[in-house]
């Protein structure tokens, strides 16, 4: 394990998690419901969000498998990764544009920025086994995890103070401050992954002569990608009960902030309180790497699930702002190291040389399982006029998810990998 290509691939965690906290989780979808959903029905404005979340994922995860088979084939992760990273962060900028009623555009530009960070997460994740080895991947993953909090919890205090104290600033109120907090939100992204742009060098592989297009290409290695998946049991296994779980979590970071505004919680309340769950999710993203290696990474991940169903029935019960701090922390407690050691775990049962292609899938699975939560949230929400029932549907992900992933035997996922050989694979030199 190489120091600096570590840092590097951390610290652009450290970047783009300011998509995810600023953007994603805190202040657009208090901006989204006061400001670009002016006007709409309360009720309406929940669901237009979780719509929109929906669309987004939907679109990555039918890319995702194609773009992991095609930069696998050409060795070019890191020119992917920079192109979805762009995406997002000029996104990001121009959500400084949104006004009140503009709704359709925040939507779009959340669609738009959503595929350029999780599509660069897709990426991102398939660099893991080369900067990290078996002994030190779980820590490799659990740490980038935590840079992820400190540069999104540092960046959101900041963007808080902008809205809250928007004079510091010199700015004539809290709009102008939302607005430049979503501009500094690309701006942080860019700097910050400046050193993967430039230290992590991509592993040069033996590849069979190119003979179609790029495209065909991702296809077709997509299509005996599915096939192959026999090969892989444990893995399999596992995808399916990270896709039921990841769901929940997802819906969770996704749809708490717009829930507590709907239920009547303050926004400043509601974004103080999401900084609060970046803080404390330092050090037990930490802890998680830790604890993996004392209890093996699947009991760890197992803890986090379990107190994952005690975060929902609070969120179902949830009436006060002091509710929404508590489930906060208590989100803190875990978000990190239920998605660190999943990535950790995924990453032990990938064949050597087919990371891009396989975490293609890894990612397929998070995203078209992020599809349903948003989506079961706001039909609920919308059927039923209450987004409680909506939080309570949760349940069923983390239930089914725990007992599926209790099946996995990762030692034996692990030998699969190792004794698969491609039987299609030819030693000519990619031309």
């Amino acid at each position: 394990m190489k120091k600096k290509p570590v840092l590097s691939w951390m610290l652009y965690d450290f970047g783009n998690s300011a998509f995810a906290t600023t953007v994603m989780a805190a202040v657009l979808p208090v901006f989204y419901y006061d400001v670009a959903a002016k006007g709409v029905d309360q009720s309406l404005a929940t669901s237009y969000w979780g719509y929109s979340q929906s669309i987004a994922v939907l679109i990555v995860a039918i890319l995702a498998p194609i773009l992991g088979a095609i930069s696998d084939y050409s060795a070019a992760k890191k020119r992917f990764l920079m192109f979805f990273a762009f995406m997002g962060m000029i996104a990001s900028v121009l959500l400084a544009f949104v006004g009140e009623g503009d709704y359709l555009l925040a939507s779009l530009l959340l669609i738009i920025g959503t595929i350029g960070f999780s599509g660069g997460n897709v990426f991102y994740d398939a660099f893991l086994p080369e900067v990290s080895d078996e002994e030190t991947i779980d820590k490799v993953s659990a740490y980038g995890f935590a840079f992820g909090y400190i540069g999104g919890g540092v960046l959101l205090a900041v963007n808080l103070l902008m809205i809250m104290k928007y004079e510091w600033f010199g700015l004539p109120d809290s709009l102008a401050g939302t607005q430049l907090a979503f501009v500094s939100v690309g701006v942080w992204w860019l700097i910050f992954s400046i050193p993967l742009f430039k230290n992590i060098v991509e592993e040069k592989k033996v590849y069979e002569k190119r003979t179609a297009s790029y495209i065909s290409i991702g296809f077709n290695r997509v299509g005996k990608t599915f096939k192959e998946l026999k090969h892989f049991k444990q893995l399999l296994l596992f995808l399916f009960a990270f896709w039921l779980y990841n769901d929940g979590i997802s819906t969770i970071i996704k749809m708490a902030t717009i829930y507590g505004r709907d239920i009547g919680i303050d926004s400043t309340a509601l974004i103080t309180a999401l900084l609060l769950t970046q803080f404390v999710g330092i050090p037990f993203a930490f802890f998680f790497g830790w604890l993996a290696k004392k209890i093996t990474a699947k009991r760890a991940l197992m803890l986090a699930l379990f107190i994952y169903l005690a975060i929902v029935g609070l969120g179902y019960f949830m009436t006060t702002a002091l509710h929404f701090y508590i489930l906060a922390v208590c989100v803190g407690f875990v978000q990190g190291g239920a998605q660190s050691l999943s990535r950790s775990i995924f990453g032990r049962m990938v064949p050597g040389d087919r990371h891009a292609e396989f975490f293609g899938f890894y990612g397929i699975s998070s995203k078209f399982a992020a599809i349903f939560g948003p989506f079961v949230f706001a039909l609920v929400g919308q059927l039923t006029g209450s987004s409680r029932l909506g939080i309570l549907s949760l349940i069923v992900f983390f239930v089914v998810g725990i007992l599926l992933l209790n099946k996995v035997d990762i030692e034996k996922g692990m030998k699969e990998a190792e004794a698969y050989t491609d039987p299609d694979k030819k030693p000519v030199i990619h031309t």
